[in-house]
């Protein structure tokens, strides 16, 4: 019998060794005001801000990501903006060339694709993968890639394109978390 991929024990040393929001921008050595100015621009609002602020169980997110990375600039921060919004949320970052096995073993369409989030339970029990891409930002870039022109790398997502990409996101915290809520072993565990 083979041990999983993402097992509770790998999964936490790894978490360990991540680092929050800006300490991990700051590792880029300045080269990530694209970041910055994302996060000054994305909010939630008062309606997604009660949703995340009801969790009541304890996830940990690990976010494999590039701070070169075009998709991670545009999605990094809304997640840490949601991460923010509830003290359940137990975010870390790790660069995808620094944790190579990680990296390895979450490989989406044969690359190593960023970002790629990794849902986890209070104990480190893998629970889900999102990444590289949401529905709304594969749909948006197919839209400018599959015509004639062809979006550059670094460009800015428009308003509509950033919302969507952030519901989505949003959707699959409060997936994981509702996972988490209806968890036999859990509702043991915490008596509900």
């Amino acid at each position: 019998m083979h041990a999983p991929l993402l097992d509770a024990t790998f999964l936490e040393t790894v978490f360990r060794r991540g680092a929050e929001f800006d300490s991990y921008l700051e590792s880029d050595l300045g080269r990530s005001p694209d970041w910055r100015e994302v996060y000054r621009r994305t909010m939630l609002d008062d309606a997604q801000r009660a949703l995340v602020g009801s969790f009541t169980r304890t996830m940990h997110v690990l976010v494999v990501s590039g701070t070169w990375c075009g998709d991670c600039v545009q999605q990094g921060p809304m997640l840490e903006r949601i991460a923010e919004a509830s003290p359940r949320i137990r975010l870390r970052w790790v660069d995808r060339d620094r944790e190579a096995e990680l990296a390895a073993r979450v490989r989406i369409c044969g690359g190593g694709r960023v970002p790629t989030a990794i849902f986890m339970a209070e104990d480190f029990e893998f629970c889900a993968l999102l990444g590289d891409r949401t529905l709304s930002r594969y749909r948006a870039i197919a839209r400018r890639q599959l015509g004639s022109a062809c979006e550059l790398p670094w460009a800015r997502a428009d308003a509509d394109e950033s919302a969507l990409v952030l519901g989505e996101w949003l959707g699959e915290f409060e997936r994981v978390q509702l996972m988490l809520r209806l968890s036999p072993r859990l509702r043991q565990k915490h008596g509900d």
